[in-house]
């Protein structure tokens, strides 16, 4: 860090906070103290006397101060098919929306990513992540376009640079024109991780391989991604195990179930990361325990498509690395991940561990640590402690809709969606009163009708 006289620091005092760190420390009213992008100091009451270069100094009285909300599932072009096959499960939701899917193209994909992305950022995120897997031929630069609304908004970003080859020819569900081949999404995700991925500390864009699912890629694919992505350091993100029609899928077509795949496949290991993991039996979970493979939990998505409701905790139980995800807006029209921290808690409720599923603190722990644990990020974000970078949030909890919940946590969990008021990414504003900074809220909306309707009319033409 540079020397005193240099750093440029911003004191918020008079605040909640909930630290998320590995003691669960909270501050009933405390302070923070970032200084450049990173967080300096943090404690009980008001901040030290005689800081220098304080640039802003924040009253934040009735607020509660915690991470930033760490988003590990998402499908950002989905935006603009909101509302469609709502009453489809999985497999039939995809046979529906694939032709369409099929037709989008570089201007349709970067109103998507801007819209997924206001909605995620003026919802408490600040680090977000997209699992991109429809290349339609002729479509444009997509990756470069998400990247670019990322670095627009102000948001950490991992894109995970998806891929499929299994088409309705080989027994797949996309169109043979919307997947690649073998060899072509080969190279196009290392040249994708070899143009945006960021190793260092504080990246505001990394990349990761991330094959769709075992139904829509076929066996070489997974193999050698995993290949690439470990020659080439980076993370590995797919689908897996969200329904039980996938199941009889791998075992009807591999042999074995998709845990045991996954595993043929070079697909465990504390570098992977799967979407869903709803129908895991004990052996799963043990497996993934063992090699420390991560899990984006998506509770709204999982109901949405009624694909059931996954065992978070006996995941958490057994040491599994848990994050949250919104998945596509496709499939959780909200495209928010703080109605996810309320999600997640409720549904798991309904399983087997009944009122002793989740609390609120877990729940927060999902949506900040877990999705920084999740995405490799742990040492950098995902709780508030010196040294780690500035990302965190201030959530408004003295209005009307939080008024006689005394405890905070509980408030932002179990109670309505809060307002934020302030959104640190790196020590720089993304959100202000509810308001995004870098992005007009109305146009990206415009912009949005506008590419639905010519997507639909493309579709619709075909």
């Amino acid at each position: 860090m540079a020397a005193s006289a240099e750093v440029r620091r911003i004191v918020i005092e008079n605040c909640a906070i909930a630290t998320v760190d590995a003691g669960d420390t909270e501050y009933a009213s405390g302070h923070v103290v970032v200084a450049d992008n990173r967080i300096e100091s943090l404690g009980a009451g008001r901040a030290p006397e005689g800081l220098e270069n304080v640039v802003r100094r924040i009253d934040a009285t009735g607020h509660l101060v915690t991470p930033g909300l760490v988003n590990t599932h998402h499908h950002f072009y989905q935006w603009i098919t909101r509302g469609l096959a709502t009453d489809h499960n999985l497999f039939n939701w995809l046979v529906a929306l694939y032709p369409t899917w099929a037709r989008i193209d570089e201007r349709m994909v970067s109103v998507a990513a801007q819209g997924s992305l206001a909605m995620m950022a003026r919802g408490g995120v600040t680090t977000a992540m997209d699992h991109h897997y429809v290349f339609p031929q002729g479509s444009g630069d997509l990756s470069g376009a998400i990247i670019r609304a990322a670095r627009g908004m102000g948001v950490r970003f991992t894109l995970a640079r998806g891929s499929m080859d299994r088409s309705e020819k080989d027994g797949g569900l996309p169109p043979d024109f919307a997947v690649e081949t073998l060899e072509g999404a080969l190279a196009a995700t290392e040249a994708t991780v070899d143009e945006h991925h960021d190793p260092s500390f504080g990246a505001m864009t990394q990349v990761a391989v991330a094959p769709c699912s075992p139904f829509s890629v076929s066996t070489e694919l997974m193999r050698r991604g995993a290949e690439l992505a470990r020659r080439k350091g980076v993370r590995l993100h797919t689908h897996g195990s969200e329904t039980v029609e996938e199941e009889q899928f791998c075992k009807e077509l591999f042999g074995m179930g998709p845990t045991e795949y996954f595993e043929s496949t070079g697909w465990l290991g504390e570098d992977v990361w799967m979407a869903h993991c709803v129908h895991m039996n004990d052996s799963d979970i043990a497996a993934f325990a063992r090699t420390k493979t991560g899990v984006a939990h998506c509770p709204s998505s999982n109901a949405r498509l009624a694909a059931g409701i996954a065992r978070v905790p006996d995941m958490l139980a057994a040491g599994v690395p848990v994050g949250l995800g919104v998945d596509g807006t496709a499939s959780n029209e909200s495209g928010e991940l703080h109605t996810e921290l309320r999600n997640a808690l409720l549904i798991n409720r309904l399983g087997a561990h009944r009122e002793a599923a989740l609390n609120a603190r877990q729940a927060l722990r999902l949506g900040t640590y877990g999705g920084a644990q999740v995405l490799g990020r742990a040492a950098e974000i995902g709780s508030l402690e010196p040294g780690k970078l500035a990302d965190l949030v201030l959530w408004k909890l003295d209005t009307l809709a939080h008024a006689s919940i005394a405890d905070p946590v509980t408030a932002l969990v179990f109670g309505a969606a809060a307002p934020v008021t302030l959104s640190l990414v790196g020590g720089e504003p993304v959100v202000e009163n509810g308001r995004l900074l870098h992005a007009d809220e109305d146009a990206i909306a415009r912009a949005t009708r506008e590419e639905a309707q010519r997507l639909a009319r493309i579709a619709a033409e075909a």
